[in-house]
């Protein structure tokens, strides 16, 4: 339903409640802020002591809807992205939604709207914190209502307790982490959970290398490797490679080998630092079951430069996600 009907709903209903009976007028309260609108929560977390980011941004519409974007960036670039939806009927999530913007218009533990949480702070958060975003939108009174705050812990994990700088943060950190449970479950975790943070070199259909396989380049003299020089004169076709720091940076490549249809991808979701050595995660995206892609070859790959972690290097067997039609 786009924002003229809903409008006309109000005021339909406003009207009807002025026409009383034997001429006496009703007037009804107003809806409260924010029931028909949608919520919206953003969360930027550092990562590896603020050499990276992970941004985390769920919006949830007042009709059921909803979806979460994660972003796991280091330095000035981005290393990968998810994209979440829901599973559950969307009258059930509405439901929900009207739940908690109701609390936060009128419960006294949560309200957010009686003056003593202001909007507009935007505070320094300490570099181990994570900012909170929480924007509430009202489309019949057409506005936005923000509130910025800091918090211990990420999108999933942050906790009221050390929220700041005002006694009014625990109120906001509190709400997003409601939306958070009432959309994605109590046992729900970030796609990027326990990664070293990274940022693409480059990502492609088919590399010109037809590389058979996932691989690490590491340098142990600080020096480029000279097998990342002889893999980049056939996948960059002669070109000068990417800027890598070989003294404190590596580059982990992506690759599955040769696929037979168009929209495989391939994609670097984590790296993990584990016992002995450390943990690569991949994720192999191919198109739906009822999907009908065209016939085209190509060896896909994402090439990704991350902080140099501990060898070895191992790869875990890809983890394959079905991609919807059209996307």
């Amino acid at each position: 339903m786009n924002r003229p009907a809903l409008r006309l709903g109000w005021l339909a209903l406003l009207l009807l409640g002025l026409a009383g009976c034997d001429g006496d007028s009703v007037a009804l309260p107003d809806p409260r802020f924010g029931q028909i609108g949608q919520l919206q929560v953003q969360v930027q977390s550092p990562v590896a002591d603020g050499v990276g980011m992970l941004e985390e941004t769920l919006v949830w519409r007042s009709d059921g809807p909803w979806v979460l974007a994660e972003r796991i960036s280091y330095g000035q670039g981005i290393g990968g992205e998810t994209v979440r939806r829901p599973v559950l009927n969307p009258g059930d999530l509405a439901t929900e939604y009207r739940s908690l913007v109701q609390q936060v218009n009128e419960s006294p533990g949560l309200r957010l709207f009686a003056g003593d949480v202001p909007q507009g702070l935007e505070p320094e958060c300490e570099s181990s914190q994570s900012r909170v975003v929480l924007t509430i939108r009202d489309d019949f009174q057409d506005e936005d209502a923000r509130w910025s705050r800091c918090a211990d812990g990420g999108f999933f994990t942050a906790t009221p307790g050390g929220a700041g700088p005002d006694p009014g943060a625990s109120r906001v950190v509190t709400t997003a982490q409601l939306a958070r449970f009432f959309t994605l479950g109590e046992t729900a975790i970030s796609s990027y959970l326990g990664t070293v943070p990274f940022r693409t070199l480059d990502r492609g259909g088919d590399s010109p290398a037809r590389p058979v396989g996932p691989r690490s380049f590491r340098s142990g003299d600080g020096e480029t490797p000279g097998d990342w020089e002889h893999f980049w004169a056939s996948h960059g076709g002669g070109g000068s490679p990417p800027p890598v720091d070989w003294n404190h940076e590596m580059v982990i490549l992506a690759a599955v080998g040769r696929q037979s249809e168009a929209g495989d991808s391939v994609q670097v979701r984590r790296i993990l630092p584990i016992d002995e050595g450390t943990r690569v995660e991949l994720v192999r995206r191919v198109p739906g079951d009822f999907c009908s892609p065209a016939a085209q070859e190509g060896y896909p790959y994402h090439l990704v430069v991350a902080p140099r972690t501990a060898a070895p290097i191992q790869f875990a067997e890809p983890l394959v996600e079905r991609i919807p039609c059209g996307l």
